[in-house]
């Protein structure tokens, strides 16, 4: 058989903050060879002139598609800060370009230069980026004792994140701030995050924080902190909700049911304060979900509990079930915990799932058990009757009580 693959046309250049100087032979190379370099204004700002390729600055708002034009135009630079495939465009090209067709030459990214000027070992340290993302996106990774890596959207991030932790009781957390690492501009300041202030502060002073900044982040708990643990079953006062709330212990057998794997995509419909769906994402950071809930109020409880509990990614569809199931994602888990006796819900579900995909619906009155019964006569699974029971006080002693059986269909897609 032909081998048909092509010689790589693209290169891309990882350039750290002492720019073209610090760029290896093979890099250097390739530049000079190039036709074209494509990059961000500050890279391209960083090549001598006897650098002759065409520069091209990233269009904005940014697209990878022109530079993909340029496939047959010879040999192509793309110059990207540090490693490339980490949080970089490296990564999203490798999606559109075939492996063979690109080469990458990573040079030491920020992550690895603030890990060697702190002395952490970098496989226990958490990463996070904030470029784009809400600090929401932190609480998973808050507990006494972790060292997180963050990087920064912009040069407010250091003080609004200083604020943040203190608001949540890590304000002993040490904070250290670098600037240009890499660089001869470098830079390094530690606060206390309860200690830190912007030039508008009252305390202390510190001065203003370059756009290019990473935050190492070490974490102490102090009066009021409180990290939630990331197994399932969280306490039912980690959620603001009406009644509408699969509780505790059913929540962890629930979930223990679905599953939740890396990358995985759940629908949790009729989602309620959408605890089924926050702790499906709590599991690992790469799980997706999506909540489906028609009522308004709870919509926003969801709203603020994918906050509070740090998946502000969960997606959001106010609608009911199964009209609000057009157009989205193909799900490779489906939790029903209300409407599962609306007709339609469970078998538009289990249309939409995915191949070995998991089913599992939950129901504490007659008529929606009733209708998981009469499902699972036609498609099969299983059937689980939950019932808890508390001691609680009855006069001067204790006694048990219990509470409503939850009867729960578990099915697997062929």
């Amino acid at each position: 058989m032909q081998d048909e693959r092509r010689e790589a046309w693209l290169t891309v250049v990882g350039i750290g903050d002492d720019g073209y100087a610090g760029l290896g032979r093979t890099a250097r190379r390739a530049l000079f060879d190039a036709v074209v370099v494509v990059g961000g204004a500050r890279h391209l700002a960083m090549l001598p002139v006897r650098v002759r390729a065409r520069r091209v600055p990233w269009p904005q708002p940014f697209s990878v598609e022109p530079l993909l034009t340029y496939r047959e135009a010879g040999p192509v630079c793309v110059l990207a800060s540090g490693d490339p495939m980490l949080y970089g465009v490296g990564a999203t090209l490798a999606r559109r370009v075939p492996p063979g067709e690109m080469t990458v030459l990573p040079a030491p990214s920020s992550l690895s230069l603030a890990a060697a000027r702190l002395g952490w070992a970098l496989q226990d340290v958490a990463t996070v980026s904030l470029v784009g993302r809400p600090l929401a996106g932190l609480l998973t990774h808050l507990r006494a004792g972790a060292r997180v890596l963050v990087l920064s959207a912009d040069g407010e991030t250091p003080a609004a994140l200083a604020q943040w932790l203190t608001q949540r009781g890590f304000g002993a957390s040490r904070l250290s701030v670098f600037e240009h690492l890499g660089g001869p501009l470098e830079r390094r300041i530690d606060a206390r995050a309860d200690e830190w202030r912007n030039e508008r502060g009252d305390t202390r002073a510190v001065p203003g924080i370059a756009a290019l900044n990473l935050v190492a982040l070490e974490c102490a708990a102090g009066d009021g902190a409180r990290a939630w643990p990331l197994t399932p079953g969280l306490p039912d006062e980690a959620y603001r909700h009406d009644g509408q709330l699969t509780k505790r212990d059913v929540r962890a057998v629930t979930l223990a049911r679905l599953a939740p794997a890396p990358g995985e995509l759940l629908w949790d419909v009729g989602a309620g304060s959408g605890s089924i769906g926050i702790e499906w994402m709590r599991a690992h950071p790469a799980c997706r979900a999506i909540a489906i809930e028609a009522n308004a109020e709870r919509q926003r409880f969801i709203e603020h509990n994918r906050d509070a509990l740090g998946v502000p990614g969960l997606q959001l569809v106010a609608g009911r079930a199964p009209e609000a199931l057009d157009g989205l994602a193909t799900p490779d888990a489906v939790f029903v915990g209300g409407g599962a006796s609306v007709p339609g819900v469970l078998d538009a579900c289990w249309a939409r799932l995915a191949s070995c995909g998991r089913l599992v619906a939950n129901a504490v009155t007659l008529e929606g058990e009733a209708a998981l019964v009469a499902w699972r006569a036609r498609h099969g699974g299983t059937l689980t009757r939950i019932a808890l029971g508390e001691a609680q006080p009855l006069g001067r002693f204790d006694t048990w009580r219990q509470a409503l059986p939850v009867t729960l269909l578990e099915a697997r897609k062929p």
